[in-house]
C-alpha cells in the first residue's frame, strides 16, 4: 500500500473522553484510502475542561474539521462560529468543519439513528418512543424524531445537572412540530413502565453499557420488555450490550449502536469532504456487517 500521509494531508480529530474504544477512526481512515483522498483521522481524548483550547487548535493547526463527542456535545456550541439549523435547534454539535477559519457546527446524530432504524426495517414514524438520556445524542434523536413524524416521545432521565436540558427539548418539540413529548425522573420504574408498554421503541441514549458501565443494563427489570417492542442502543462498543442481551432473551427485535455511528460518520464525511463516504465496503472492511 502506498504512503497515505503527506506534507499537504489534512487532519480530522474527534474529541470526547473516554474515546480510544471508537471505530471512528477506522472508518474515517478506511474511506478515505478507499477514496484516494488526502486526509486523516485521530481520536483526541479531551474533556470539558480542555475543550476550550482543543476547539482553538482546529484553527490554529488548519485542521479541516473535528467529530465532538461526550461529554462536549453541547458545551462547544459556545466557542464555533456558526451552528447549522439543526444544532440550533437540538443545541448540540457533534461535527464541526473549518472553513478557512470560520467553525461551523452541525449535528448528524438524529438523521444517523433514524436511517439506522431504517436500514434495520424499523418504523416508528406515527408511534410511540420512549427514551433515556437528555445529552446531545438523546435530544438529536428526539428532534429528529419528532421532526420525521414520531407521534409521541416520552424523555427519562436521572435528576442531574443535565436534567434542564430535558425539559428544554420537550419545549423545542412542543413549539417547533406535531409531536407530543413529555420528561419524567428515570426514577420513576412505575411511569417508565407504563411509558414503555404502550411505546413501539425503546432507546437508551445514554453512556449506560458502554466501559467503565458495560456490566449495568439502563433496564434493570426485564418484566418492562415484551417480544412485540423494539429496544435499541447508541452504545456500539460493545456490540451488544448488557441491556440488548436482556431484550434479545425476551425476544425484542434489537439495534445496536453501530448503525447510528455509521450514517452519522457518512453524513459528517460528505460535509468535510464533499464526497459520499462509500457505505457498502465501510460495512464489511469496519463493521463486518
Amino acid at each position: 500500500m502506498p504512503e497515505r500521509i503527506t506534507g499537504h494531508t489534512e487532519l480530522i480529530g474527534l474529541m470526547a473522553y473516554p474515546i480510544r474504544h471508537s471505530l471512528s477512526p477506522a472508518m474515517h481512515n478506511e474511506a478515505f484510502a478507499m477514496l484516494g483522498l488526502d486526509y486523516a483521522y485521530l481520536a483526541f481524548e479531551v474533556e470539558n475542561e480542555q475543550l476550550k483550547d482543543a476547539v482553538q487548535s482546529i484553527r490554529a493547526l488548519r485542521m479541516r474539521g473535528s467529530n465532538i463527542s461526550m461529554p462536549n456535545k453541547t458545551l462547544v456550541c459556545e466557542y464555533l462560529d456558526k451552528l447549522s439549523p439543526a444544532a440550533q435547534l437540538v443545541g448540540a454539535v457533534n461535527t464541526i468543519v473549518n472553513d478557512e477559519g470560520v467553525l461551523t457546527g452541525h449535528i448528524t446524530d438524529g438523521t444517523g439513528f433514524m436511517r439506522s432504524l431504517k436500514e434495520a426495517g424499523v418504523d416508528i414514524i406515527g408511534k410511540k418512543m420512549t427514551i433515556a438520556g437528555v445529552g446531545g445524542a438523546a435530544t438529536a434523536i428526539c428532534i429528529q424524531g419528532a421532526l420525521d413524524g414520531v407521534k409521541e416521545i416520552a424523555i427519562y432521565n436521572i435528576k442531574d445537572k443535565f436534567y434542564e436540558n430535558g425539559e428544554k427539548t420537550v419545549e423545542k418539540i412542543r413549539n417547533n412540530t406535531g409531536s407530543m413529548a413529555k420528561l419524567t425522573d428515570l426514577a420513576d420504574t412505575e411511569a417508565l413502565r407504563a411509558d414503555i408498554a404502550d411505546s413501539a421503541i425503546f432507546i437508551n441514549a445514554t453512556g449506560v453499557g458502554m466501559k467503565p458501565l458495560d456490566q449495568v443494563s439502563i433496564i434493570t427489570d426485564e418484566a418492562m420488555l415484551r417480544p412485540d417492542l423494539v429496544v435499541a442502543d447508541t452504545v456500539y462498543n460493545p456490540i451488544k450490550t448488557k441491556m440488548l442481551a436482556m431484550a434479545e432473551a425476551c425476544g425484542c427485535k434489537t439495534v445496536n449502536g453501530l448503525g447510528m455511528m455509521l450514517w452519522q460518520g457518512a453524513a459528517a464525511f460528505e460535509l468535510w469532504t464533499g464526497k459520499e463516504m462509500p457505505v457498502e465496503y465501510i460495512k464489511k472492511a469496519v463493521y463486518n456487517m
